[in-house]
């Protein structure tokens, strides 16, 4: 089984080596092989530099796309090249890799894609300040109502998807805060998605994107939220009618 770990990253040269080497904890048996790729979306740091004196796998991207474009290059990479699964981990060292076997036993179980999530079950030692899980909540809650399915943390990046998510991805994937709008239109199209609970740690080096203006927040509140409405109620399941 080939698999793929996706690792966006922009302006994370304090972060990217140990992420990258933090894979080496994944510790998966002889009949996978783990390969990454780092797409550096436009850094103006030196992250491109430390990628290059590393040897590390790396698409550098011209301009800077954001998250949802740097994600999509890696799921087109892994469209072209045929891998099995996909994984997409953060390039600020904030997931765990332990879990990365957990998440590929679920693909294997015949989940389309799977979501590591803090909250179906208490494990990180991290906690989401008590403004950003009210915002966790009300999205999970839109979703619910939009989708059908209750996801307890429609905001992870910690997510892994098989064959036919992949393309889906390859193909379309939303450009600003994606995870709660890519999740809604998979439920709606009927693949099955499935969380299981991981541990994140917090960010040690380098900012966060929502900290880096105070309306920021608000913003990706009421835009994931009108993204998730239009994704709710416009997107038919795979194989509908006029689709």
């Amino acid at each position: 089984m080939k698999i793929l770990v996706i690792i966006p990253a922009y302006n994370e040269s304090l972060n990217i080596i140990r992420t990258v080497n933090s894979l080496k904890d994944a510790k998966l048996e002889g009949k996978y092989t783990l390969d990454y790729v780092i797409v550096n979306d436009g850094s103006v740091d030196n992250t491109k530099e430390i990628c290059r004196e590393n040897n590390f796998n790396v698409i550098n991207l011209p301009v800077n796309l954001g998250i949802g474009g740097a994600v999509q290059t890696g799921y087109k990479y892994a469209h072209y090249n045929h891998y099995d699964v996909a994984i997409q981990y953060d390039g600020d060292g904030q997931h765990d890799a332990t879990y990365i076997k957990d998440l590929i036993k679920e693909i294997e179980v015949g989940y389309d894609i799977v979501i590591g999530s803090r909250f179906v079950k208490e494990l990180s030692e991290f906690k989401s300040t008590f403004i950003r899980r009210c915002g966790i909540n009300f999205l999970s809650f839109l979703i619910r109502l939009l989708a059908g399915k209750k996801i307890y943390d429609p905001t992870s990046g910690f997510r892994a998807c098989n064959t036919k998510v992949i393309e889906e991805f390859a193909k379309d994937y939303p450009t600003d805060f994606p995870e709660p709008d890519s999740i809604t239109k998979i439920i709606k199209k009927g693949y099955h998605v499935s969380e299981i609970p991981v541990k994140m740690k917090p960010r040690t080096d380098g900012v966060s994107s929502l900290t880096t203006n105070i309306f920021k927040p608000a913003y990706y509140m009421i835009k994931v939220s009108v993204a998730i409405i239009i994704a709710g109620v416009t997107t038919r399941k795979v194989g509908a009618k006029n689709e």
